[in-house]
């Protein structure tokens, strides 16, 4: 008897169906970050529902949608993960699926009953290899984390703007740095001039300020005989050189105080 026999075209449908959703639904979830866990019970289940019209066991029907609705409805049935799944397992089941299946036409006809687990479990590596390959083809990676600069900027790279990006006016209570520049800036850190110091850049109020947004101010607490400031700062996040503002100025007492 041939496999035709046993499995009716309906009932190739439904399995044809049920593949197909879980392959979708896996594509689904690696679009969101989602790998399968209790999800790969679908593979066992979907091949129990192959078994059970070869082998002419009635009772593996309900094992077999037993497993599938573990599958789908268990709370834990994909979980959320940061990197991409591997491909070098699912490329493997294909692999060893088809050379299953080609050593399985090689061979010719054989009784059903004989061949009813071989072709299941090459029928099974398949369909989780291809799942596994889904899964890592269509996972979309998170973004690289945007790191705010520190004290890495102090010692770096860096480079005077050509055309200003701060402007600096002295006040009763420190200096007044206001962003002129068209955009955001982010600030690293600041220093006196002729000091080995790294300071954070506060707002008005006292907190610290991480982002100078276009027309923001900030102040740089002062003690009075300093003759200048060095501010560390990018114009964007990522790889690069930081930004250099310089502001010196002749402190009270030696004459007219001058900012450049």
């Amino acid at each position: 008897m041939t496999f035709a026999a046993y499995v009716t075209p309906l009932y190739a449908l439904c399995l044809a169906l049920i593949a197909g959703y879980w392959l979708w639904r896996v594509g689904r979830e690696a679009r969101l970050r989602h790998e399968p866990r209790v999800a790969w019970w679908a593979v066992l289940g979907w091949l129990v529902l192959l078994l059970a019209p070869l082998l002419e066991v009635p009772a593996l029907f309900g094992l077999g949608a037993a497993a599938l609705l573990l599958a789908e409805f268990w709370p834990g049935a994909f979980r959320p993960t940061r990197t991409r799944p591997g491909g070098a397992w699912p490329l493997v089941g294909v692999l060893l699926g088809l050379a299953l299946l080609a050593l399985l036409a090689a061979q010719g006809d054989g009784r059903v009953r004989d061949l009813a687990v071989p072709l299941a479990a090459a029928l099974g590596l398949l369909l989780a290899g291809a799942g596994g390959l889904i899964a890592r083809t269509l996972f979309r990676p998170l973004p690289p984390a945007r790191r705010l600069p520190g004290l890495e900027v102090r010692f770096g790279p860096t480079q005077l703007p050509e055309w200003p990006d701060l402007s600096l006016a002295l006040t009763g209570r420190g200096a007044r740095l206001t962003n002129v520049s068209d955009g955001p800036l982010w600030l690293a850190g600041w220093s006196p001039s002729g000091t080995n110091a790294w300071l954070r850049v506060r707002d008005e109020g006292g907190a610290p300020l991480n982002v100078l947004p276009s027309g923001g101010h900030a102040v740089l607490p002062l003690r009075g005989w300093e003759r200048g400031v060095r501010v560390w700062y990018v114009r964007e996040l990522g790889p690069g050189p930081s930004q250099l503002f310089r502001a010196d100025w002749t402190p009270p007492g030696g004459g007219e105080r001058v900012l450049n």
